[in-house]
């Protein structure tokens, strides 16, 4: 299975200068509207939370333009594992039409379960790169979400007070520099500590965090990490250093601050300076504090020591699959709605004003991008400052269950970085036997 992967290489950038060649793009997936037609319903089973309404919206839009379809959305994230919910719904034989994956591990997993989308209009207009780690034998089996990039989402005024220019924030020692000079001066600045570190979530810490330092050992491949028998964490120091700055200098107990205490309360109401976390984040804050989501927060780099400091990871978080067990008719609707939210007008302005994204796609207008975060992440990937996303490569399971967990234990002092070391070292050799 896995040399059939040989087929492409996923770049760190994911080629998001195609946002400038700018397409055109009819309106698809309309129907007639006739009442004659048979009524679909489609289920669909996704994980990000924070668009959950926006979704839900642009799903009743799409209803009312083609009246035989009916869809019904279940979303599944945020402090949930939406891996385990998801082989839970399969396991319960109440299927969903369409649902996402992850990238090469997750296709391998779910491969008798996806249908090919090779000729959906989103399929040919996905940019470069895009499809490579979800294409086998030709076949497209996932279609992207979005692109996303995440770094250390910082609150600007904090920042002016304390009087640091974010800019000179380029290595791991000005990094630790800032952090103590706020933390300093933290009762001054209104703060309950410097970070939130949400030692609960262990997509954080066991996926994101970690795909920062491993990637570069993977030479941001993910491709590359999903053949590899082993990992060595050649930049597991440097890993070590930057959740310990997080932890010593986070609210507490980290283990128990979950996803929604760090976002929505502890940085929207701007009770510590910085947080750990990506684009995504803005419709969130924003739903706190529209203001301060505006024009308040800035995106640093989490700096890898011995290797990069000043990039960003930025790639594609997530893929559509299509239900292959789902009837004919299923399907055929199923790749017209997804048609429709990428490459219509109404989908493109949804995507790009409702959903906040960075598309993924051809035929979008760059300068429409609009919320200051998903700018600094389409500046870090113009000027080629990314560290690519290679934690989807993972086996299955290893990056939470396996290394998350061990950072629970790490910062609950139950274990010593070299055990969390040696133990998921151990996890990833015996899972890929």
């Amino acid at each position: 299975m896995k040399k059939k992967w040989r087929a492409g290489i996923l770049a760190a950038s994911i080629g998001l200068a195609g946002f400038l060649t700018g397409c055109s793009s009819d309106e698809t997936g309309k129907s007639s509207n006739n009442s004659k037609e048979e009524q679909v319903a489609l289920d669909i089973f996704q994980f990000k939370v924070e668009f959950k309404d926006q979704f839900e919206a642009v799903a009743k839009a799409y209803e009312e333009e083609n009246e035989n379809v009916k869809i019904n959305i279940t979303t599944v994230g945020g402090g949930e594992d939406y891996g385990a919910a998801l082989r839970s719904k399969f396991a319960s034989g109440n299927e969903p039409a369409i649902y996402n994956i992850g990238g090469p591990q997750d296709v391998e997993d779910w491969m008798d379960k996806l249908a090919d989308l090779s000729d959906s209009v989103a399929a040919d207009a996905a940019l470069d790169g895009t499809l490579d780690g979800v294409t086998v034998d030709g076949k497209v089996l996932g279609l992207p979400y979005n692109q996303e990039g995440y770094g250390f989402i910082y609150n600007k005024n904090i920042f002016e007070k304390a009087g640091i220019d974010p800019s000179t924030i380029v290595d791991f020692a000005s990094l630790e520099a800032a952090v103590k000079e706020l933390d300093s001066q933290k009762d001054k600045l209104g703060l309950e500590a410097v970070f939130a570190l949400p030692g609960k979530e262990t997509w954080v810490t066991g996926l994101h965090l970690s795909n920062t330092f491993i990637a570069p050992e993977f030479d941001h491949n993910v491709l590359t990490a999903f053949d590899s028998k082993n990992i060595e964490f050649q930049y597991g120091d440097a890993f070590q250093k930057v959740l310990d700055l997080q932890n010593d200098f986070s609210v507490q107990p980290t283990v128990s601050l979950d996803y929604s205490k760090q976002v929505e309360e502890l940085f929207s109401l701007q009770k510590v300076a910085i947080i750990q976390q990506g684009n995504w984040v803005y419709g969130s804050i924003a739903g706190i504090d529209e203001e301060f989501a505006s024009n308040g927060i800035g995106l640093l780099p989490i700096p890898v020591e011995g290797y990069k400091g000043d990039h960003i990871p930025v790639g594609i978080p997530m893929y559509w699959g299509v239900n292959s067990n789902a009837d004919e008719t299923v399907i055929k609707e199923a790749k017209k709605f997804l048609d429709w939210l990428y490459t219509s007008d109404t989908g493109k302005e949804t995507v790009l004003n409702d959903f906040k994204f960075i598309p993924a796609y051809n035929g979008y207008d760059s300068s429409k991008i609009s919320d200051p975060l998903s700018k600094a992440v389409y500046e870090y990937a113009e000027n080629g400052k990314t560290i690519g996303w290679t934690f989807m490569g993972y086996p299955t399971g290893w990056g939470q269950d396996e290394l998350g967990v061990e950072i629970q234990k790490y910062l609950s002092d139950e274990a010593s970085w070299e055990d969390v070391i040696d133990a998921t070292k151990k996890a990833w050799e015996s899972s890929r036997q």
